[in-house]
């Protein structure tokens, strides 16, 4: 869209809001001239506790108030795959539709990763926490749209063309769905929320929250935040007293200044705390020096490592006596897996597995015998039941346990020269990954890269050197604390 088309749809969205009672505080200001997008900033000191919109519940487009409301509820379904729906429909309608000029101000559909091409995501994507996420995402879609839609158009219900309803424009239905969307009541759910969606996220930095207002009958008497899709992904519903069982809420929603802006800044909401793979996946852009980035090692990737230097008998047995002291690692769908975080500190679990893995034969005896009594009444004291094993299968003195307290004092009881050694082995296959391309090349490619004109490149790129530089803290956490263990006991 170039500028004067961006400008012009920009002035139609400030008639549609006030057209619909959605009231913006004369200090913002919506600004189009970004080739980015639509974004805002204040003209005028912001302080903490302002309120800068309100956005009646009606004026959003939800799965309750889209003209395809009935089929939806026929059909029996939920979350945002009837938003999805309802986006689609609307869009069908053109100027038809209430929400006509509110769409037309957004793009057609987000550059997130779900609908780069096959080859992009391939090529850009190689070895990142996406790699494998994207390509189940358009599989799992592919079975929604098959499944969900198709029998939709087929019943006749909607009174659209069935290219309206293609799985390509599902697709991008869906990346409007991911990155624009709000869970706004356990009534409307899922929702597009004209106005609050242009805000832009700032991670720790956001001056706006997004709050659904309270009446007298309100119980606790306070607001309730409204979230995103993306942070609302494992709560389906917000309960809000104020919405009676009819699903007509006479208050509007909110947004609320928490962080004082001055004039000329740029005002932010926040999408909730997360890494860049979360946030290139849900909404397609990445922030420099995300301190929620982290770089996962898989379960699969330790045991073959394992296997490698042992054997896979080996594998099988010290994997299984570190369950049954009751340990296991992340898990989402298929993978289990193991966090190293943004300063390159691994997951105690993943410790914990390496530390027995590198067990001599008779120390590892020695844990099996006691293994029962390990996982009794202190199965969820993680600081004294790690001391208590690694006291079982070391020389160290009762007084070098007196005093642990923290995290980090527990898993530098861990830190053997072999299991540092294993951490930088995991290390290096799990960089291997990323392709023959060194950090330094990911490095100087991402300075010259125009974040405009090259935007997939820009965005796949911080990810991998924001995940490379973490496997990189990973080494120097490794190898820092085996030269400490070197020192102690020479």
């Amino acid at each position: 869209m170039d500028a004067a088309a961006a400008a012009r749809r920009l002035r139609a969205f400030k008639r549609w809001m006030r057209a619909h009672g959605v009231v913006c505080s004369d200090a913002l200001r919506l600004d189009a001239t970004d080739p980015l997008g639509v974004h805002v900033c204040a003209v005028a000191p912001l302080r903490e506790g302002d309120l800068v919109a309100t956005i009646p519940r009606g004026a959003c487009l939800t799965p309750r108030t889209t003209g395809a409301a009935g089929a939806i509820e026929a059909a029996e379904l939920g979350g945002c795959l009837a938003l999805a729906v309802a986006v689609m429909y609307e869009r069908a309608r053109g100027a038809e539709s209430p929400w006509d000029t509110y769409l037309q101000l957004l793009p057609a559909r987000e550059s997130v990763p779900l609908v780069w091409s096959a080859d992009e995501a391939e090529r850009l994507l190689a070895g990142t926490e996406l790699d494998k996420i994207v390509k189940q995402d358009r599989e799992f879609l592919c079975e929604d749209w098959k499944e969900c839609i198709e029998p939709l158009i087929s019943s006749g219900e909607l009174d659209v063309r069935p290219d309206d309803f293609s799985l390509d424009k599902y697709f991008s239905a869906k990346t409007l769905v991911s990155s624009r969307s709000f869970q706004i009541d356990s009534y409307h759910g899922f929702g597009m929320v004209p106005l609050a969606d242009l805000f832009n996220h700032k991670t720790d930095g956001e001056h706006v929250h997004f709050t659904s207002a309270s009446d007298d009958s309100d119980s606790d008497g306070e607001d309730h935040d409204v979230q995103s899709a993306a942070s609302a992904d494992d709560q389906l519903t917000i309960e809000n007293p104020t919405i009676n069982p009819s699903g007509v809420g006479d208050e509007d929603l909110e947004m609320i200044v928490v962080r004082d802006a001055n004039e000329g800044e740029e005002v932010y909401n926040t999408y909730g705390t997360m890494g860049n793979a979360a946030l290139l996946h849900r909404y397609g852009f990445t922030e420099l020096d995300n301190e929620y980035d982290i770089v996962n090692i898989d379960l699969a990737m330790v045991t073959k490592w394992c296997t490698s230097i042992f054997s896979g008998r080996h594998a099988r047995a010290r994997v299984s006596l570190w369950r049954n002291l009751g340990y296991s690692g992340c898990i989402s769908q298929d993978a289990e897996y193991f966090e190293i975080s943004y300063d390159g500190e691994p997951q105690l679990e993943l410790l914990i597995l390496l530390y027995i893995i590198t067990l001599k034969p008779d120390v590892y005896d020695k844990l099996i015998s006691v293994a029962h009594d390990l996982v009794g009444d202190e199965e969820h004291d993680t600081i004294r039941k790690v001391a208590k094993f690694v006291k079982v299968t070391n020389s160290i003195q009762s007084s070098e346990l007196n005093g642990l307290e923290e995290l980090p004092d527990v898993k530098r009881l861990l830190h053997s020269e072999s299991t540092c050694s294993a951490l930088l082995s995991l290390a290096d296959m799990r960089e291997t990954l990323y392709g023959s391309n060194t950090l330094k090349d990911d490095e100087e490619k991402l300075q010259a890269c125009c974040i405009v004109s090259e935007r997939k490149l820009y965005h796949s790129l911080v990810l991998r050197v924001s995940e490379r530089r973490i496997l990189y803290r990973l080494r120097k956490y490794a190898s820092s604390r085996s030269k400490t263990k070197k020192r102690k006991h020479p």
